[in-house]
């Protein structure tokens, strides 16, 4: 694959519908934010076309015919493809390891949650920026699709529980930003769980998303049980399974052809 410039968004939709919850959300975020890349197997009416961001790629079109070599750049992402595409990802990479995964929107009333009065849940400005830098490295997924924790901060997509001291105590965000869906994502820091601090800012997260005319939406493992709770008490229920796929290492070229 190689790294193309932005499509039209018209010559998109037969690849990418659009409107719906899950993976088709990824590619409607890159259009709206420009943070991620597309890529194609030739820069002049392509036969496979790929989206990704934060880790994530979308990949859609027709492998015929292409040498699995063509998916070395791939290498590293969790990939959602059509099952025409697994031989030829199965024989680019050193493994590829399925992962399944469930989509969740929201259908009924959150339960409540209550917060102690040294925590006010707000949406995230600018000032923020150092606090969310500040936050354990393994909340850095959380910023991936915004570019940084910058990105997250001025996006007016994300909101957080804040304790007096300014610390970021529980950070909800949008994740991908969809035409129809925006997909929620959530992190704790680890001295704080189990205080209602991620629903509340779920649900903060959710009304905002709702004013703004979209419907929230969840994606988690199957073997999340954690994530599925908190999706199930925050008023989000199961829509569809997929399967997605973590690419390993490009096989090497002389493998390839031997």
């Amino acid at each position: 694959m190689i790294e193309i410039s932005t499509p039209d968004p018209r010559a998109l939709v037969r690849w990418f519908p659009t409107g719906s919850p899950g993976p088709a959300t990824i590619g409607e975020h890159v259009l709206a934010t420009g943070i991620g890349r597309w890529w194609a197997d030739r820069p002049v009416r392509p036969r496979t076309v790929a989206v990704s961001c934060a880790g994530h790629v979308v990949l859609r079109g027709n492998p015929e015919g292409l040498t699995p070599s063509v998916f070395a750049p791939l290498a590293g992402n969790r990939v959602e493809a059509p099952a025409r595409f697994l031989p030829a990802l199965g024989a680019a990479f050193d493994r590829l390891t399925p992962w399944e995964r469930m989509i969740w929107t929201l259908q009924a009333a959150p339960q409540p949650a209550t917060v102690s009065r040294a925590v006010t849940v707000r949406r995230l400005d600018p000032a923020d920026t150092d606090a969310v830098r500040a936050l354990h490295s393994d909340a850095s997924w959380l910023w991936a699709s915004w570019g940084g924790p910058r990105g997250l901060a001025t996006s007016g997509h994300a909101w957080a529980a804040v304790g007096r001291t300014g610390r970021l105590l529980a950070v909800a965000c949008t994740y991908f930003r969809g035409t129809g869906h925006e997909d929620v994502a959530v992190h704790t820091v680890a001295d704080r769980r189990r205080h209602h601090l991620a629903l509340a800012c779920v649900s903060a997260l959710c009304e905002d998303i709702a004013s703004r005319g979209h419907t929230p939406s969840w994606n988690c493992s199957v073997h999340n049980r954690a994530s599925r709770l908190l999706a199930w008490t925050a008023g989000f229920r199961l829509v569809r399974e997929y399967v997605h796929f973590a690419a390993g290492s490009p096989v090497a070229h002389d493998r390839l052809s031997a």
